[in-house]
Order: C-alpha cells, then structure tokens, then sequence
C-alpha cells in the first residue's frame, strides 16, 4: 500500500489557531470544546513530551481534525509525561467526564491493557493510536517495521556511498516498553543482520531517554570507538543523545546516525551532515484518520479501515526515509516547516549547499 503525505497547507491556519489556544495548557488533563458546543466528549491521551511531534503535530492536528468532523464534540485532553500510572489515572478521569471514545497512545503497551478492560466495561471505544494496543477496537499507525527497514537500509547505503563496506555498527533501540519499538528493532535487524557490518554493541533505551542514549554511547566508545562506522539509532530523540556523546568523545568525522519523527533539530542535523536520515511519518493524515474513527465510534457507528492489525480493524500509512536528497520535498513541501525554520542563522551555509529554497 502506498500512502503520500497529504500536504498541511489547507488547514495551517486552522493548526496554528488551535496550537496557540492550546499553548498553555500543559500536560495536565483539559477539556477543550472542538467547537464551542456540548456534543460527544472524546479524549485523546498522548504519552509524553521528550518527542516534539506530540505537543506540536500529533495534538493540534488532531483537534483541528476533530473540528472538522464533529464542530460539538468535546476534546478531553492529556499527556502522561511518560508514565503509565499517570496515564491509566488520565483515562479513568477521562471516563468519569463522559467520554464517548479513548485514542490512547500508551507510554506501556501492555499497563494500557488496563486502560481498555475500564474502557469496555463502560462500552467506551478504544482507538490505539500510534501504538497498538491488545483488544483495542480500531488502530491507526505506520508501518513500524518498514520504519526499521528504511532506517537501516539507508543506513547501509550512507555507508557503502562513502566507500565504507565493513565495520562495527552500535544499535540504539527504543524503549522496551513500547510494543512500537519491537517492531523497529525487528525490521532494523532483518537488514542489518544479514549486512556483513558488526554490531558491536546494542542498547534499548528506558523511556526514549535522550540522555540515556547518550550516556550508553559514551560509555561504548572506549571499546568501540576505533572500529565504529554507523550508528542507529531508532527515533531522532536518540539519536541526538548518540551524536552528543560522538562529539563529546572526539570521534571525527562522525559516522552516518540513522533517526526517525523529524524533529527540527534532526532537519538541521541532516542539513549540517551531523544526521543521516530520520523518516518522516506524515501526522495529519494520522491524526484525520483517528478522529474519523472517534467521531465514528462515539456516535455508535463502524468507523472505516483499510486494514487490519492483529484482529483489529486499522488504518496503516506508509513510512518515507528522510535525507538531505528530500528535506525539500517531504517535510518542506508538506508545511511541516518552513525553509525559514529550519535555516537559522547557523544553518544558512549548510542550508544553501544542500539546495533548501
């Protein structure tokens, strides 16, 4: 299936509306009225912050979605700041207001378990979003093991272009609890494994820690700094903490750093050359899916899908490698940002010999 990201122009005035009356609203639960009127309240429950996407793409694209489709629905909104007992309280207050729909991104695939048996035991639909959720009735994500592929391919044709066929790999993994993370540990390795590069050395980061990548690659470089070729790393959050620790330790040049969400700061690393690639996961298509699925749900009705994941109805998008060959027509050409964003004044030379216009 090939899905194209579908472009944000439309409705960034509506975005960037929504995004400032959400500014200060913090982590903590809200209710905001997608439309000013009582209709069916729906919550969404994000897990937390460390990724930029959540707080600047995930949940303002979602409310403007939700507008769109239901101009009296409620939004219930809250972010779990990366704890699973915060979140599973978030969602039982999101109960006890009413809600007709849960679209749950849980920080523990498996704690949210208890989320959905509360859920169904109000007969309240559960939307796992971005990461799946057992018994959860719809699902709207990626590919999460074409993630990993992508990442390491690119990884290992970063690598060949550079005339570098051998060498020590360090693999930088997501947090072991997110069932997403299994997914591009599994696809990274089905390439990598077969490669003829080493893996030197592997880690699976708590929480999507930068600061824990970092402090696990500093503490590998001794032993493998020499021998080191590439790292991967599996979202862009990592990766920085990975490129930190490189430059910390005086690695030079810097091998090729794979990355994932394309966050500014990765954009600019790759415009800099610090970064490989990231990939790119079109979030309004992602979000416009699962509020069609809520507003859908909470009315009592099936919401559509194109596919299914483990039993469950879902929509499935395709992943995009981002590097410096594509910045123009991925994340630029999308609205995701501006040339203006991501060349600041230090990256203006970077910017222009990369051809950002």
């Amino acid at each position: 299936m090939s899905v194209s990201p579908t472009r944000l122009l439309g409705l960034g005035i509506a975005v960037t509306a929504v995004a400032l009356s959400l500014a200060a609203c913090g982590s903590d639960d809200k209710s905001d009225s997608a439309g000013g009127k009582s209709g069916n309240k729906i919550a969404l429950l994000l897990p937390e912050s460390k990724t930029t996407r959540y707080e600047s793409l995930d949940r303002p694209l979602f409310t403007a979605a939700l507008k769109t489709d239901c101009a009296d629905c409620e939004l219930i909104y809250s972010n779990a700041d990366q704890d699973a007992a915060k979140q599973q309280t978030q969602a039982e207050a999101a109960l006890t207001q009413g809600a007709k729909v849960l679209v749950l991104d849980p920080v523990d695939g498996k704690a949210a378990a208890a989320v959905v048996a509360a859920a169904k035991a109000q007969n309240v639909p559960v939307i796992a979003y971005d990461r799946f959720i057992d018994g959860a009735n719809y699902y709207v994500s990626f590919d999460n093991e074409t993630v990993g592929k992508l990442q390491a391919q690119t990884l290992l044709d970063t690598l060949k272009a550079a005339g570098k066929t051998a060498g020590n790999l360090a693999v930088i993994n997501g947090s072991p609890t997110d069932p997403n993370a299994a997914d591009f540990k599994k696809g990274a390795h089905s390439v990598l494994d077969a490669s003829g590069y080493k893996i030197a050395a592997e880690f699976d980061t708590p929480d999507w820690s930068p600061d824990k990548a970092q402090a696990w690659m500093e503490g590998q470089l001794s032993a493998i700094k020499n021998g080191l070729v590439g790292v991967y790393a599996a979202n862009d959050g990592t990766a920085g903490g990975a490129i930190a620790a490189l430059k910390g330790g005086g690695v030079k040049p810097l091998p090729p750093v794979t990355g994932q969400d394309s966050e500014l700061a990765a954009i600019q690393r790759i415009v800099s050359g610090d970064q490989a690639m990231t990939i790119y996961k079109a979030v309004k298509p992602q979000a416009e899916a699962a509020a069609k699925a809520a507003v859908a749900l909470a009315s009592g009705g099936k919401a559509d899908s194109t596919s299914d994941f483990k039993g469950v109805p879902a929509t499935i998008l395709d992943p995009i490698a981002v590097t410096k060959a594509n910045i123009n027509d991925t994340v630029v050409k999308d609205g995701i940002y501006k040339v203006t964003d991501i060349c600041t004044a230090s990256f203006q030379a970077a910017c222009t010999a990369a051809g950002l216009k």
